[in-house]
């Protein structure tokens, strides 16, 4: 392993529960855990992860999958509020009609940046960095998360020039590239990097 300082001292700290989060991930998963793992993506941009993750844990509870229900009051709780929650509540209704399209891509789809592709050009809600998101909780490798943590950060170690989001598919790979090359010269897999950055900024390693 070659992490520069003081991302060697991060990673020392943060190392079980990386691995751990990483198993967890490449775990196989149930048709109703891939459908809120979805859920999950559709509620994070804009909003507080702990927040996304508290309202997926309640649309479990409520048995969202088996029984839909209009979660637009649960969005717009004060404790866990999710921006755009009008919004983003159709989407999750939107998203039961699309899962059996969705299960058969993933099922029939190998290429995990085709796959990507697809859901943030088909799914509502889910652009390039939310695709990729979702597809990493699932268990594909090598896929970026461009959010502003990872962002910010890869400015911090001369991985890019700028930390603003990518505005196009082309600008996406791009960053997704040096990021992985930076990742190649830690030594370390590309999520296992994007975990470790994004528990710098926060200091939780969630999904």
């Amino acid at each position: 392993m070659m992490l520069p300082p003081p991302l060697d001292r991060y990673y020392a700290r943060f190392e079980k529960a990386i691995s751990a989060r990483l198993a967890e991930f490449a775990a196989p998963k149930s048709e109703k855990e891939i459908f809120y793992e979805l859920c999950y993506c559709i509620c994070t941009p804009q909003s507080k992860a702990q927040h996304a993750l508290h309202v997926v844990e309640q649309l479990e509870q409520q048995q969202f999958f088996e029984r839909p229900f209009d979660p637009t009051p649960l969005l717009a709780q004060r404790e866990h509020y999710i921006r755009f929650h009008r919004t983003k509540a159709a989407r999750l209704l939107g998203l039961r009609d699309q899962f059996p399209a969705i299960l058969a891509m993933l099922r029939d789809e190998p290429d995990p940046r085709v796959l990507r592709a697809w859901v943030a050009t088909t799914v509502p809600g889910l652009g390039f960095k939310e695709a990729s998101h979702v597809l990493r909780n699932l268990g594909y490798a090598d896929l970026a998360i461009l959010d502003r943590h990872i962002l910010r950060n890869l400015a911090r170690y001369g991985v890019i020039a700028d930390p603003m989001p990518p505005r196009t598919r082309q600008d996406y790979e791009v960053l997704e590239e040096r990021f992985q090359n930076f990742a190649i010269r830690c030594g370390l897999p590309l999520q296992a990097l994007d975990l470790l950055l994004w528990a710098i900024e926060t200091g939780l390693v969630l999904k």
